[in-house]
């Protein structure tokens, strides 16, 4: 099955991307597309910008999404929402096809140095992101990122990485059924 893996996050030293990548660590076997959100910048999306038509990324970020089996992607919260880098890819791409995720499967999470975890950019993309097509299959929010994950191990606190394993385990099977 073929995988297409995002952090909603520009950042150099994104925590979701570690996250992401941990986590993509236990679909050996499954073709990864692992994306950087740095790889799709386009002007701030407006109106007026949109008459003279879209930006390849936008479209090349949509056909990633419709060549994928399923959706594993982290959302950074930034102010309580989503980055501007995501909400920027998500608008025009939005704007092409309004069933961005295409109605596939998504194990969406979230990750932050704070002890809510991303719990606010995790309630908004629960309630929207399934009028854009996603399909989410499995939630997944890791608090304290700092206290709870290792460069070289991953999810070191044992109560979020059991957590994590009954997720993954759950969304492996429910895109199998």
């Amino acid at each position: 099955m073929k995988i297409f893996a995002f952090a909603g996050s520009n950042s150099s030293t994104s925590i979701n991307k570690q996250l992401v990548k941990f986590v993509l660590k236990s679909f050996e076997g499954h073709e990864v597309n692992l994306i950087d959100l740095n790889d799709y910048n386009m002007p701030v999306f407006s109106v007026d910008l949109e008459k003279n038509g879209f930006p390849q990324e936008a479209q090349l970020f949509l056909d990633h999404i419709a060549s994928s089996d399923m959706i594993i992607c982290s959302l950074a919260e930034n102010n309580r929402s989503y980055s501007v880098a995501f909400k920027n890819v998500f608008d025009w791409a939005s704007r092409i096809n309004v069933k961005v995720f295409q109605d596939k499967p998504m194990l969406l999470m979230t990750t932050s140095p704070g002890g809510y975890g991303g719990g606010n950019v995790m309630a908004e993309a629960q309630k929207f992101f399934p009028q854009f097509g996603a399909i989410i299959k499995e939630t997944f929010s890791l608090p304290k990122f700092y206290e709870n994950f290792d460069q070289d191990n991953g999810v070191i606190s044992p109560e979020h990485l059991n957590s994590l394993k009954e997720k993954i385990a759950d969304f492996k099977h429910q895109i199998s059924s």
